[in-house]
C-alpha cells in the first residue's frame, strides 16, 4: 500500500482548452497521465490530485474528465484547485454522495490513509503584481492586491484548520497536509499554512499550482522545520505520480 500525488491534470475532454501551447511536456499530456499513473499506482493504492482537475466550468462539463479520473487505478482523492469552477464548496457533501466509493472530495473534511489523516484545502498566496528593477530585483508590490490576498488566506486557513481539528477529533496523531496553491509567495519563508502545518506535527506538505521552470521555485522544496515540502505540479514532474508514503 502506498500514498502518492499528482496536481495540475488540466484535462478537457468536454471543453476547448488544449494544453499543447504551454511547452512540448503538454503535448498528449492526458495520454502520459494514464500511462504513467498505470504504471506506478496499485489498486490497492492511493492517489491524491491537488486540484486542476478539469477546465470544465460546470459539472455536466466535467463529466468525461472526472470520468477518466474515476479509471484511474487506485483510491481518487480530489482537492479543490483555483481553476476547478464546477466545484462549489458549499455543495462538496453532495459531490461525495453522488461519487460515493469512485471518488472523494477533499474539502471541509478528511481522508484515512492508515494511521493518517490527509487534510487539505486549495490554500491561497500572494501571486503579484510585483515590480522589478532592471535586474529583476522585487522593488515593491500592488498593495490593494495583497490585502486582497490576505483575505483568501483567512478564508482557506479557517477551512484546512477546521480539517486538521476533525481529523483530530477523529484520534488521528498523524496528517499529511495537501494544497493547491504553494504555502508560501515568493516574499515569505514562512505562512500561516507552513506554521498550522508545524502546530499540527504534519509530516508533509504536498502541493501544486506552480507551472513552468520559473515557477517551480517559487515556494518550500524539500524539507522545512522538519517537514517534507512536496511540489507535484504535473509538468514539474512529467506526469508521474510522487510517492509521499509507502
Amino acid at each position: 500500500m502506498a500514498l502518492y500525488a499528482l496536481g495540475d491534470l488540466h484535462l478537457s475532454f468536454q471543453a476547448d482548452k488544449p494544453m499543447d501551447g504551454f511547452g512540448l511536456v503538454w503535448k498528449n499530456h492526458e495520454k502520459k497521465i494514464e500511462q504513467y499513473v498505470c504504471e506506478t499506482v496499485r489498486p490497492e493504492d492511493t492517489l491524491v490530485l491537488t486540484g486542476d482537475h478539469s477546465w470544465g466550468r460546470k459539472l455536466e462539463q466535467c463529466r468525461e474528465d472526472l470520468a477518466f479520473i474515476e479509471r484511474l487505478p487506485g483510491q481518487k482523492i480530489l482537492l479543490r484547485g483555483n481553476h476547478d469552477m464546477f466545484w462549489d464548496v458549499k455543495k462538496t457533501a453532495r459531490l461525495n454522495e453522488e461519487y460515493a466509493g469512485r471518488l472523494f472530495f477533499l474539502q471541509n473534511n478528511f481522508a484515512v490513509y492508515g494511521e493518517y489523516a490527509l487534510v487539505g484545502t486549495k490554500g491561497y498566496t500572494f501571486e503579484g503584481p510585483f515590480y522589478l528593477d532592471r535586474r529583476g530585483r522585487i522593488l515593491g508590490w500592488d498593495q490593494e492586491k495583497e490585502n486582497q490576498a490576505k483575505k483568501l488566506v483567512e478564508r482557506e486557513m479557517e477551512r484546512l484548520e477546521k480539517s486538521f481539528r476533525q481529523a483530530r477529533e477523529a484520534g488521528f496523531r498523524k496528517f499529511i497536509m495537501f494544497l493547491h496553491y504553494p504555502p508560501t509567495n515568493i516574499l515569505e519563508e514562512d505562512s500561516p499554512f507552513t506554521k498550522l502545518a508545524e502546530e499540527y506535527g504534519a509530516e508533509a506538505v504536498v502541493y501544486s499550482h506552480c507551472h513552468g521552470e520559473s515557477r517551480f521555485g517559487d515556494s518550500i522544496r524539500g524539507n522545512h522545520h522538519g517537514i517534507r515540502y512536496l511540489l507535484v505540479s504535473g509538468d514539474y514532474v512529467d506526469f508521474r505520480p510522487v510517492l509521499v508514503l509507502r
